[in-house]
């Protein structure tokens, strides 16, 4: 495999992370009471030309877990009616997360990483709402890197001045539908499409690969 074609590997562009994109929808903001809702995760992957794409999607409705808090107003946020109802085709927070992690696990195996990074909009929310998830479910081999993040929200200020997430997809050219936003599966589409723009727009602007460091030799010369 030539030097160019190392490169263009997720393990060679994330530092051996293999990115993951991450939506939850809650039923308030504290990940330690509040109720996990939704869950959506998009895994990523690279053509032999370095370009970032979505690959595999995973998306669950969650159960409240026993004693769990349910803030009405997020539940107005979200357009959730009813956590409780059979309608919704919810399961248990465990039984997500092992399919989940389960997928994550096999899928970053075969692109030869060593830990999973979660990448999501204002990533600190969701990643704290995983971490506490999986704590409940008594999980042990969680993928996720547990405080490291890639955040799109920041990566978008960074690319486009924009933060919010309708605002950077209309930046980034891609079409967003404000209907059905707040949906974890709509948002973490949208949010995959946005990460693999922002990777592939440093790509075509040069940024990578990165150019081999000058020898000391070069730079006196």
């Amino acid at each position: 495999m030539s030097q160019e074609n190392t490169q263009h590997t997720l393990k060679s562009r994330f530092r051996g992370f293999f990115p993951v994109v991450v939506d939850v929808e809650t039923a308030g903001f504290n990940a330690g009471t509040d109720a996990l809702l939704e869950i959506c995760a998009v895994t990523l992957t690279m053509d032999e030309e370095g370009w970032l794409k979505p690959a595999t999607t995973l998306h669950f409705h969650i159960t409240p877990f026993e004693g769990a808090v349910i803030h009405q107003e997020a539940l107005d946020f979200n357009g959730i009616k009813d956590p409780f109802s059979p309608l919704r085709g919810a399961v248990t927070e465990e039984e997500a997360l092992k399919e989940i992690y389960k997928v994550i696990r096999k899928e970053q195996k075969a692109e030869g990483c060593s830990r999973a990074i979660m990448v999501a909009h204002n990533a600190n929310f969701d990643h704290s709402f995983v971490m506490a998830a999986s704590e409940r479910a008594n999980l042990k081999r969680i993928p996720f890197h547990p405080f490291a993040t890639f955040d799109t929200a920041a990566l978008s200020g960074l690319a486009w001045g924009q933060t919010v997430l309708a605002k950077a997809c209309e930046a980034a050219g891609i079409p967003f539908n404000n209907k059905e936003a707040h949906s974890a599966l709509y948002d973490t589409e949208r949010t995959a499409e946005l990460f693999c723009e922002i990777v592939n727009k440093w790509k075509k602007l040069g940024g990578w690969p990165v150019a081999a460091l000058q020898t000391d030799e070069e730079i006196e010369s």
